[in-house]
């Protein structure tokens, strides 16, 4: 996925044509929304840099056209919102899987601060330390940034996103972990698996 990344950011120009925009609405029969308009880059199972095959990514990169701040990010699906006391940039959210009842999935926002982590872009109805707060679909979280971590090296403006399993005591499992996450291709309606390799802009494939 380097390519359209690269591209992403050197060819501005060609942003209207890669772009997916789903303005809150879910494909057809897909339970999810996207959380966030822009380039679909980098996708789930991705050994692209910075990641490799040992190291696959374990969500989706979605690359906002703005200024950090500017470019919204909202929940995929109805559920319950936590913020960790520590947490500058992202928030997590408990749901019932739509797709397997009976079985307790999460999604998960992160880079919604300022590249030096000084300004958090999450909304201020989710401050640190929230725990379990009920949030409906398409509920505001916050802004997409680029705020990676501190010490790590500085990264574009997006968001990433991912689908987390549930340990044995009922929590979310380490993101970071491609194994503690799922596909979100059927979740979204859209081919966001690298295996299928994709064009973009990635759109709705659901009843092709």
């Amino acid at each position: 996925s380097n390519d359209p990344i690269t591209r992403w950011f050197t060819d501005p120009a060609s942003r209207p044509s890669m772009t997916t925009i789903m303005n809150r609405v879910g494909c057809p029969e897909a339970p999810f929304i996207l959380p966030s308009d822009g380039l679909i880059g980098l996708l789930w199972n991705d050994p692209a840099a910075p990641y490799t095959l040992l190291n696959t990514h374990t969500g989706i990169d979605v690359f906002g056209d703005g200024e950090p701040g500017t470019v919204p990010v909202y929940a995929a699906y109805p559920g319950w919102l936590s913020r960790l006391p520590d947490w500058r940039s992202s928030v997590i959210i408990r749901h019932a899987d739509p797709l397997q009842p009976g079985r307790t999935i999460w999604t998960y926002y992160t880079h919604m601060a300022s590249q030096d982590g000084s300004q958090s872009y999450i909304d201020e109805a989710f401050p640190p330390g929230t725990v379990e707060q009920p949030v409906e679909q398409g509920v505001l979280l916050g802004y997409q940034g680029e705020f990676a971590g501190t010490g790590r090296p500085p990264i574009g403006l997006h968001l990433h996103f991912s689908i987390v399993l549930s340990d044995d005591a009922g929590s979310f499992r380490n993101e970071a972990v491609i194994g503690n996450t799922v596909d979100p291709s059927p979740y979204l309606g859209m081919r966001l698996n690298i295996t299928d390799a994709p064009r973009r802009p990635i759109t709705c494939t659901i009843g092709e």
